[in-house]
């Protein structure tokens, strides 16, 4: 029996799959060139539309239609979102004291949420540069524009006490005795035909106990107010409130203002110089990392894959703590959040932890860099050197360095194998190979 497939004709989702088979044809090139292309047709179709928006938007169209907006107009009979109308006609109505815009929308140097914030701050004499200065920009950058445009004032301090958030509640079932049930069923007549489904009903209510969830904490809110200048707004709770009054209090003599930022500012630089001498802190030079202090604090011991903490500082700050892997197009990831220290040329094939073989990877390019590392050396392929880009033939039959620290080449093939393939990259694989 066929699938249920709703109101779609069985043609039309024969063509859908067709084309989705089709795609998997595609080399990587080849679908990046279809993409690129279908994204700029995209968006000329766009620039045409928020064009055609700003003529109807001059005439009374969608008013003898009955709607009494042209926003209505958009979102029932465009059957445009309400985000995506209101962006469009914002854009329309910009693009309609400003023609340039239009051809930036056509090109992708600007999107319509730059149009859309930027629009009641450009005037006839500077629109030119600051639609120039907001090409490529995201919505953070184009914030910090408007804010340089219209500056508003630092805002006062506040405690306001908070009303307490009402938990979802989730059911826990216990087995409770239905006495009112086993009543029915002894009376017999009608209340006993309907001993079953009471049975049931009681069940439910008197086993339904009403468990409080944890609440969800959404991340602070952060507006740009002026050049360097920023709203800063977040929920805390009753003991971070008595520290923070308790840190004014004690910090009374160097700050009688009782300053909430410039507390907040020490607060977080004594944090970071914390968290830093804990993250690379100094080593006890015991064993592989008295080989690793011997050799001037630039180079593990050979025999080990540990990185020592000064390699670790002197490649974090090069670094800027951010993932340096550079894409085939130049750009760099730059992503901070679970950033690894990685081998270019692994440990498991001769790599040293130095401050030249090491960079900052995020866990994904760490994971992505390694199993194509592996599957290379696997088929014997050159690979990148280390720190120039260019190639350096690897090949794990050469000596015992380049078939690993320990094992034959041919276990080593073993794992570019098994690193090729998504359910091969755990981490077990991950630190017998040396990855990070």
């Amino acid at each position: 029996m066929p699938r249920n497939r709703g109101a779609m004709p069985e043609a039309t989702w024969g063509t859908r799959q067709a084309l989705l088979t089709s795609l998997r044809r595609l080399s990587d090139d080849e679908l990046v060139a279809r993409l690129k292309g279908l994204a700029a047709r995209e968006r000329r179709a766009t620039a045409l539309l928020v064009a055609h928006l700003a003529e109807l938007d001059t005439r009374d169209v969608y008013l003898r239609a009955g709607y009494s907006s042209l926003f209505t107009y958009c979102r029932d009979v465009l059957a445009l979102s309400e985000h995506e109308a209101y962006n469009r006609i914002e854009a329309a109505r910009t693009a309609r004291r400003f023609p340039v815009v239009l051809d930036l929308l056509a090109a992708g140097e600007v999107n319509l949420t730059t149009v859309r914030l930027l629009g009641p701050h450009l005037t006839a004499e500077n629109h030119v540069g600051v639609l120039e200065s907001a090409r490529g920009k995201r919505k953070a950058e184009v914030e910090q524009i408007v804010a340089r445009l219209s500056p508003r004032g630092d805002v006062a301090a506040s405690v306001r006490r908070l009303p307490e958030p009402r938990p979802a509640l989730r059911v826990l079932t216990l087995e409770p005795p239905v006495q009112v049930a086993s009543m029915a069923q002894a009376a017999g007549g009608p209340l006993a035909t309907a001993a079953g489904p009471l049975a049931a009903a009681t069940s439910a209510l008197a086993g339904a106990v009403p468990v409080p969830l944890p609440h969800p904490r959404g991340s602070a809110e952060v507006t740009p107010l002026s050049p360097d200048r920023y709203r800063y707004q977040l929920t805390i709770g009753g003991s971070t409130l008595e520290k923070l009054r308790l840190a004014k209090d004690m910090l009374r003599h160097a700050l009688p203002s009782g300053d909430d930022e410039a507390i907040l500012d020490r607060a977080l630089t004594a944090l970071l110089t914390e968290l830093a001498r804990k993250k690379f802190g100094a080593e006890k030079k015991t064993g592989s990392s008295r080989k690793a202090a011997s050799r001037s604090g630039c180079v593990g011991a050979p025999d080990s894959r540990h990185v020592p903490a000064t390699v670790k500082r002197a490649v974090w700050v090069r670094d800027l703590g951010r993932c340096a892997f550079v894409g085939t197009e130049g750009r760099r990831c730059g992503e901070r959040a679970f950033v690894e220290f990685h081998h270019v040329r692994p440990y498991a094939v001769g790599g040293e932890a130095s401050v030249e073989n090491v960079q900052l990877r995020c866990r994904r390019h760490n994971d992505y860099e390694a199993r194509v590392y592996f599957v290379r050396e696997a088929v014997g392929e050159e690979q990148p050197r280390a720190g120039t880009g260019g190639p350096a033939r690897v090949s794990g039959t050469t000596d015992g360095s380049s078939r690993g620290r320990s094992g034959t080449s041919r276990h080593y093939r073993e794992v570019g194998r098994r690193a090729s393939t998504p359910s091969g990259c755990t981490l077990q694989w991950r630190h017998r190979l040396g990855w990070f």
